[in-house]
């Protein structure tokens, strides 16, 4: 019952969105030296999550289901460029991280809500 909330399966698409961009965050960061490293972004997640919202299942054998967005693609983020063909920002890869984090927060609070309304929807508030 719990996983079959919309609100839920988006918390958790949000979730996942997330960890993957701190993922490419991460890497960004440990290669900030190497020369000729492109720096990679995921897209942003309302556009994800709105192009998976687009797929329907017209028969009980696909796939989609509705159960979420699909992980999404890194891409080379090429706005900062150093002489050696680096494009790794530090100070943008730190405000990436900082959004990443405020998105799995929002994620995280989404689930409490929604756990707290259930809980007190069967009579087991906190």
């Amino acid at each position: 019952m719990f996983e079959k909330l919309k609100l839920t399966a988006m918390a958790q698409a949000l979730a996942a969105h997330s960890g993957a961009r701190t993922g490419v965050v991460a890497q960004n960061m440990a290669h900030a030296d190497t020369p000729g490293y492109k720096a990679r972004d995921v897209p942003e997640f309302a556009a994800v999550w709105h192009e998976s919202a687009d797929l329907r299942a017209t028969r009980p054998g696909h796939l989609t289901g509705g159960a979420g967005a699909r992980p999404a693609e890194p891409f080379a983020d090429l706005r900062f460029g150093a002489p050696n063909g680096n494009t790794v920002s530090l100070e943008a890869e730190m405000v990436k991280a900082a959004e990443a984090r405020q998105s799995h927060d929002m994620a995280l609070a989404i689930y409490r809500s929604t756990s707290d309304i259930i809980r007190s929807a069967l009579g087991r508030g906190r």
